[in-house]
């Protein structure tokens, strides 16, 4: 094995050892907490939903280290077997070495590869997700989503990534920065595509009903300055319970979207307070905020694979042919980029927990008080199974929003502050 594939090797059980670490001081957390339901959350707990909650976290985490274990020695195997030289080669063989073979390779060795997550896939969704009553799918839906998702992956997709690589073709040692702008602007351009094209293939959208709850929201949004075009209400109990809300788009395209499970499980005014909330994100201007930071992180992604384009080391230490062309350094990336990002997890996710603090004190000024924020947060946590005890350092680096005792005290800090 040379150097290059030691290292990264290395690298991929150094993440495998970090994450279960993590995983297992949250279950040691859990199980501390489990006897009864904490003083903190007494008042909206009750200890069949509390023991429920725990049960679910245990094993979710059981479940993810299996998981991950089983990812992580798939990959290993990749490496040691220099597999992925050897299905390249096939690949650009039968379709031949051009920007279009190359490409087609990659996505035929990406659909082969992920087939093994398939089976996890459906034990997470129709075991442990049955298993709480969260599951509402059926198993013809997820094939249907399934299938759909790859026909997307492959009209977005394949049309990008031969542009990229004809990109490496025509451009040479300045590919990267023409594959960073494409990539940017086809980014930019699915946050007006994904909402009005995308999710209607997934689920059906209905304008929020005429009544008091849509005269109340759009009154709301008028006082916080987020001129709304529409209010929708998305079927999401037809996969799962759960339940959420969300803005998207940008100028005539924005919309609010609501599941019909928080429809559901919410009174007016907490709606009301989520609202405030997701619209707290648009007024501070996190939504672009976290585009730049894309961007930024996308631009770092490409400077490195055209740093490696021109390393013959990289080429040598992984089994590819030198004249393979770049088309290696995308797979490559695509498969083993979590070994180094992960280890940015916990400042992205940091910013990202400021951002939740920020929407919160808005919502509390907007609403003019804290209060059904907090019973909404509360209600969400019980139906949802939320982790009520999460380790300190587990939430740090995996949470990008902030646990519940620490919303509710600083939505406490910022009513006092108003006072």
């Amino acid at each position: 094995m040379t150097l290059a594939a030691a290292t990264l090797l290395f690298l991929l059980c150094a993440k495998f050892l970090a994450a279960t670490a993590l995983e297992l001081l949250n279950m040691r957390s859990v199980r501390a907490h489990a006897g009864c339901v904490p003083a903190a959350f007494a008042p909206f707990m009750d200890a069949e939903s509390y023991a429920k909650s725990v049960s679910y976290t245990l094993d979710k985490s059981r479940f993810g280290i299996v998981e991950d274990f089983f990812n992580t020695a798939f990959l290993c195997l990749l490496l040691a077997f220099c597999a992925l030289p050897a299905m390249f080669d096939f690949g650009t063989g039968a379709f031949g070495s051009s920007a279009f073979g190359q490409a087609v390779a990659i996505i035929l060795i990406s659909i082969v590869l992920s087939a093994p997550d398939l089976p996890f896939e459906l034990y997470s969704q129709f075991v442990i997700e049955q298993r709480y009553g969260f599951n509402k799918a059926t198993l013809r839906l997820w094939i249907a989503d399934k299938i759909k998702g790859l026909a997307v992956g492959l009209l977005f997709g394949a049309p990008i990534l031969t542009l990229i690589l004809w990109f490496s073709d025509a451009f040479k040692s300045t590919w990267w920065i023409w594959g960073f702008l494409a990539v940017s602007l086809f980014q930019l351009a699915m946050i007006i595509v994904y909402p009005r094209f995308i999710m209607p293939l997934f689920n059906k959208f209905e304008e929020l009903p005429e009544g008091e709850l849509r005269s109340c929201l759009f009154a709301l949004a008028d006082r916080g300055g987020f001129a709304a075009r529409t209010i929708q209400v998305m079927d999401g109990s037809r996969r799962s319970s759960h339940s959420n809300a969300f803005f998207t788009g940008f100028g005539r395209f924005r919309k609010i979207v609501l599941f019909d499970t928080l429809v559901e499980q919410l009174a007016r005014p907490e709606l009301e307070a989520v609202l405030a909330h997701e619209i707290g994100h648009y007024k501070r201007g996190h939504v672009v905020k976290m585009i730049c930071a894309s961007m930024a992180l996308t631009f770092a992604a490409f400077a490195l694979m055209g740093w490696l384009g021109g390393s013959a080391w990289f080429y040598e230490g992984f089994g590819f042919r030198d004249s393979s062309g770049f088309g290696p350094i995308i797979l490559m990336y695509s498969l083993f980029a979590g070994a180094f990002t992960f280890w940015l997890t916990p400042v992205v996710n940091a910013f990202s927990r400021g951002h939740e603090y920020e929407a919160d004190a808005f919502a509390a000024r907007l609403c003019g008080s804290a209060d059904a924020l907090k019973s909404a947060l509360r209600k969400l946590h019980k139906k949802n199974l939320g982790n009520l005890t999460p380790h300190a350092l587990y939430s740090a680096f995996y949470y990008s929003h902030p646990t519940l005792l620490e919303r509710e005290c600083a939505l406490d800090k910022c009513s006092q502050n108003e006072n």
